[in-house]
């Protein structure tokens, strides 16, 4: 039941996604655009831009997924399709972890496979590409985890976009700094396993707390 459940969702989603496939592509070109004007701003200079490539991706990927956020339940709760989830004969986490990684897949994950090529572009010293895909890959998700708890309680107010992001930035902070943070220690010769250590775990704990977290905030919302 759970399985096909999500196929379902999943499915509807793809279908959403390809009909509002304009909209699908902002957040991956407000990311491209945001390392081109930190290129352009920079000046182009390799010696300018090395040091702080990791850091302009780690930001650029965080208000990719930002600017999405608003959008995680609001289209649900407009079109009545939010009731439905919470009259579902399978947990109501269960459906907000899926649309979670949906949104990850959709946000997150395009950057993060067009990293190399923007790392090009600002600069990123090769041997720092591998620490960086894997915080990526470790801490986007937690983002996208935190985000949904932040967009599931605003998710019965209008224009919520501003408040939103001003609710999840502070909790971004910490992922933003442990991900970019592993990144500058191993370019400085250091260990920075610490660091990706600490966003596994906390990729576990977000894996476990953030969806039932998120399906009462809905609850919450909702009454």
């Amino acid at each position: 039941m759970m399985r096909s459940t999500a196929k379902a969702l999943i499915t509807r989603d793809l279908r959403l996604l390809w009909q509002r496939r304009g909209d699908a592509m902002q957040p991956a070109l407000f990311a491209l655009l945001t390392v081109v004007l930190f290129a352009l701003a920079l000046g182009g200079d390799a010696r300018t831009l090395a040091p702080v490539a990791a850091a302009v991706l780690w930001v650029a990927v965080l208000l990719a997924g930002l600017l999405a956020l608003d959008s995680l339940f609001r289209s649900d709760a407009e079109d009545g399709s939010l009731e439905q989830w919470m009259l579902a004969p399978v947990p109501l986490w269960w459906l907000v972890l899926v649309r979670t990684v949906m949104h990850w897949l959709t946000t997150a994950l395009p950057v993060i496979v067009a990293t190399p090529l923007l790392g090009e572009l600002l600069h990123l010293p090769r041997d720092q590409l591998p620490v960086l895909m894997t915080s990526l890959l470790l801490g986007t998700p937690i983002l996208s985890l935190l985000g949904a708890v932040v967009a599931a309680l605003t998710v019965g107010m209008r224009r919520a976009g501003i408040l939103v992001a001003l609710l999840a930035l502070p909790l971004y902070v910490p992922v933003l700094v442990f991900g970019a943070g592993g990144v500058a220690a191993s370019a400085q010769g250091l260990d920075g396993s610490g660091a990706l250590l600490y966003l596994g775990a906390g990729l576990v704990l977000s894996l476990v707390l953030a969806p039932p977290v998120t399906a009462a905030a809905l609850r919450i919302a909702h009454t």
